[in-house]
C-alpha cells in the first residue's frame, strides 16, 4: 500500500490504502502508535509534517485576590498549528500561585 496522495493527521479510519496480502495499512498519523502504517508512510508523509509553533509567553495577570492567596495566570498563541501529523502544541495556559498584598489589606475593622 501507498500513502503517496493522502496523509491524514491523528486518527483517521479512512485513510488507509491496501497494502501486503489485501490488508489495510493506514496513512494516518495514528498508525505510528498501533503499528499498521503502510510501508511509505514514513518517507511519504512525515516529510509533509508541520508541527505546532507558538509565540511568546504574554505577561502574568494581575492577583485574582487583592488580599491574600489568589492566582494569576498568563497565555501563548498558536502561530503556526500542526499539519499531516506533525506535533501537537504545547500548553497554551499557565497558572501560578500567588499573594495578593494591596495597601488596604489588614486596615478593614
Amino acid at each position: 500500500g501507498s500513502c503517496r496522495h493522502r496523509c491524514c493527521p491523528g486518527r483517521n479510519n479512512a485513510c488507509w490504502a491496501l497494502g501486503a496480502r489485501r490488508a489495510r495499512c493506514y496513512c494516518d498519523s495514528y498508525c505510528q502508535r498501533t503499528g499498521d502504517c503502510c510501508q511509505d508512510y514514513l518517507a511519504t508523509c512525515r516529510r509533509a509534517a508541520v508541527g505546532c509553533a507558538v509565540g511568546p509567553w504574554g505577561p502574568w495577570s494581575g492577583c485574582s485576590s487583592p488580599c491574600g492567596v489568589g492566582s494569576r495566570a498568563r497565555s501563548r498563541q498558536v502561530t503556526v498549528p500542526p499539519r499531516h501529523g506533525g506535533d501537537p502544541c504545547p500548553d497554551l495556559k499557565q497558572r501560578r500561585g500567588c499573594l495578593g498584598q494591596h495597601p488596604t489589606c489588614g486596615t478593614a475593622k
